[in-house]
């Protein structure tokens, strides 16, 4: 089997060379002087791991969701907690359609032509890939535009955004997002079998194949466009906060409630931002790259990046599956950036960074108080003392 041959139903054969060329999977694990350093990095250890901490997330997430919604005096957030649920069932769907395959693939030998001979496997798993992280990636940045509204032009948000319209503006990003991801179904564009054999994605480097480099440069563009809105609408978010609470500074206890979600909401936002950058980044600028450069991920050279015969077209098949797993990290980190870590540590972070505050005003406000109790002592001994002259 050839990773070209993934999608094709009658598998073209090739010749022997041909065959040592593209079958990387095979290689890597046939060969004694390359096993220890590749096919070593790519335990199926991990796809469980990511599989069983990503249904538990998104689970949580999902009741947690659930329970909030049917409170009354969450109306206002209704919105977030939508977006926040539709978030938590993708990500947790994409973790049960995608992870047993990738298992079932390290069970057979890292042969994937035993499971999928017919190719139709490879299309489903390719599906799946663009279309969770690219839904993943729009709603981050709908619900970024979401708070900038609601803290930038809070009269507007109230007036126009309902439920009915999140609802709307869901099932809009879902079937604009499963229209572009079934392209390659329709002829336009290639989903391929990727390195180390165990997972289908979009072809970087077939240019031969009708719209392959259209299909795979608009996916790339498309989420760095959606990380570049995503973050500047969380800046614009974190300023407004900052602002609206400098107005609203004082003693009173409104006051230092809305210091305190301000606190909560800045930090949630920049944690959101770090993991957005983090898991998204190198796998999109790496596709520019290999599509710019013709390169396929089963033209990976799997030895170390230092051997002598790593060309200017290789790809280091380490970094590639690093890139891509850090882009299905995001859908374990996802519940917990967005709602769980804000429910169980922002409290007790502000708690902490309040406790340190109050501890490093304490000896100015004791030294107040003091001069306050002297202040009144002496104002009440002239009191005394005029009431005894008259």
């Amino acid at each position: 089997m050839t990773i070209d041959n993934c999608n094709s139903p009658q598998g073209v054969k090739t010749n022997v060379e041909e065959m040592l060329g593209s079958n990387v999977s095979k290689t890597l694990c046939e060969s004694n002087s390359t096993k220890n350093s590749s096919c070593g990095n790519v335990s199926v250890g991990f796809p469980i791991a990511m599989m069983v901490t990503g249904m538990v997330g998104n689970s949580l997430a999902l009741i947690m969701v659930c329970i909030s919604y049917r409170k009354k005096e969450n109306k206002r957030k209704k919105s977030f907690l939508l977006c926040i649920g539709s978030l938590a069932l993708t990500d947790l769907f994409g973790q049960l359609l995608t992870s047993p395959i990738v298992i079932s693939v390290y069970r057979a030998g890292l042969d994937w032509e035993r499971i999928d001979s017919s190719g139709q496997l490879c299309a489903f798993f390719g599906v799946c890939m663009t279309t969770f992280g690219l839904y993943a990636l729009f709603l981050s940045s709908a619900m970024a535009i979401e708070r900038a509204l609601a803290i930038t032009n809070p009269h507007w948000y109230s007036n126009h955004m309902k439920t009915s319209v999140t609802k709307q503006t869901l099932a809009v990003i879902w079937c604009l997002v499963l229209l572009f991801a079934l392209l390659p179904i329709a002829g336009v564009g290639k989903y391929t079998l990727q390195w180390p054999g165990t997972w289908c994605f979009i072809s970087t480097g077939d240019t031969q194949f009708p719209g392959n480099m259209f299909f795979a440069t608009t996916f790339a563009v498309l989420g760095i466009f959606s990380l570049l809105v995503t973050l500047s609408c969380n800046v614009m978010t974190i300023r407004g906060l900052i602002i609206r609470c400098k107005t609203k500074s004082g003693t009173s206890q409104s006051s230092k409630q809305w210091e305190r979600l301000t606190t909560e909401t800045v930090i949630q936002l920049l944690g959101i931002m770090c993991v957005l950058l983090i898991c998204w980044s190198p796998l999109l600028v790496l596709m520019l790259t290999m599509i710019s450069s013709r390169v396929s991920s089963h033209e990976c050279n799997p030895a170390s990046p230092t051997s002598n015969q790593t060309s200017s077209r290789d790809l280091d098949c380490n970094f590639f599956l690093t890139a891509i797993r850090l882009a299905s990290l995001n859908q374990i980190l996802d519940p917990w950036v967005y709602l769980l870590l804000r429910e169980i540590l922002l409290r007790k972070f502000c708690i902490v960074a309040n406790a340190v505050s109050n501890c490093s005003t304490e000896d100015q406000k004791e030294s107040q108080t003091a001069l306050d109790a002297l202040n009144k002592q002496n104002q009440e001994r002239k009191n005394l003392y005029q009431s005894q002259n008259n």
